[in-house]
Formats: C-alpha cells, structure tokens, sequence
C-alpha cells in the first residue's frame, strides 16, 4: 500500500534484446531508445540489455509482474511485421539445452536460465513474460536496421505504450501477428 491507501502498481521492466553490429538484430535496442522519448508511469523501468542475456536473467528475477523483451524475431513473415509472443510459460517457450554464453543468449535461453538462477539467487520469475518482436530482413554484419524494420520501430513502441497502460488485449497463448510496418 502507499501513503495514500492505494496499492502500488506491479513491476513491469521492458528490456530491449540485440546485437547493434547485426542489422536489423539491433531492433531491440533501437525500440526501447525511441520509447525512451515517451513519459512511462513509475512502475516501468526501461532498460537497453543489448546482448547481456545473463545479466538479463538476474533482473527478470527481481520482482517484477511482467517483462516485455524487445526483440528481432524470425518467425517467416513478412520484414518488418511486429509480432506479439506470450513467452511466459517456459515450456513451451525455452529449449531443451541452455548456452552459457553471456554475449550470445537469446531470449529464449534467458528464459531457460530462470529456473536455475532463482533456485540459487531466491529471486522470482515474473507472472507475465511477453515478447514484441519484429521479422528481420538482414542479421548479417552492418550497424543499421533495414528500411521494412527501421519502419517498424514506431509501431513496435505504440504496442508497447498500449501494453503498458492496458488498452492491448491479451495474447492469450501463442503468437499474434500485430501489425506490419508500412514504409514509402
């Protein structure tokens, strides 16, 4: 509770994912460096993880409801398009073999790593993981995003801000086409 009686706010972290020296890899980091621009309520912490994924597994144990990563993310659509992936069930989420390389983790071997990092540290998993993410035209080396992705930075961060405050329904299970970016 607060000094005023009302309860506070869970804990949302939004962390964007990616390697800036790979194209359209750098989406991530790209997107949370534009939300910045943006007034977040109190509540929201932002980060720039880039490719840190052990470090980004430490702070996803440290009380937070919901962990939105920002991401590159191939799924066979079209470049450019913004997806919405629940990534809170680890299951079905994370693969059968984590690897321990602290600059190479993808976010789904960050979540594999949660399990085993809390048991040690005492910390909790988040209730709600999500995943804005966005098909890549090119991860090959070069500092810059595509023009389909740099397109796609804005819409990914109004799904964002629709998240944060609520008005962006639940994905339920699964993954979400939100949208495809359009560019001239």
């Amino acid at each position: 509770m607060s000094a005023h009686g009302r309860t506070a706010a869970p804990k949302t972290l939004i962390a964007g994912v990616g390697n800036i020296f790979l194209g359209d890899d750098g989406f991530g980091v790209e997107a949370v460096r534009r939300l910045g621009e943006h007034p977040l309520p109190g509540h929201v912490e932002v980060i720039d993880v880039g490719v840190r994924g052990v470090h980004l597994a430490y702070q996803m144990l440290e009380g937070y409801h919901t962990v939105l990563l920002v991401d590159a993310s191939a799924r066979g659509g079209e470049p450019g398009t913004v997806y919405l992936l629940d990534a809170t069930d680890p299951a079905s989420a994370a693969p059968r073999s984590i690897a321990l390389d602290g600059h190479h983790m993808t976010p789904d071997s960050v979540l594999a790593l949660l399990d085993t990092l809390s048991a040690g540290t005492g910390g909790s998993r988040p209730h709600r993981v999500l995943v804005v993410g966005c098909e890549p035209a090119d991860v090959e080396e070069g500092i810059g995003l595509s023009e389909p992705v740099a397109a796609a930075v804005d819409e990914a961060v109004r799904l964002i801000l629709r998240l944060v405050d609520g008005t962006e329904p639940d994905t339920g299970s699964g993954v979400r086409p939100a949208t495809r970016a359009t560019h001239p």
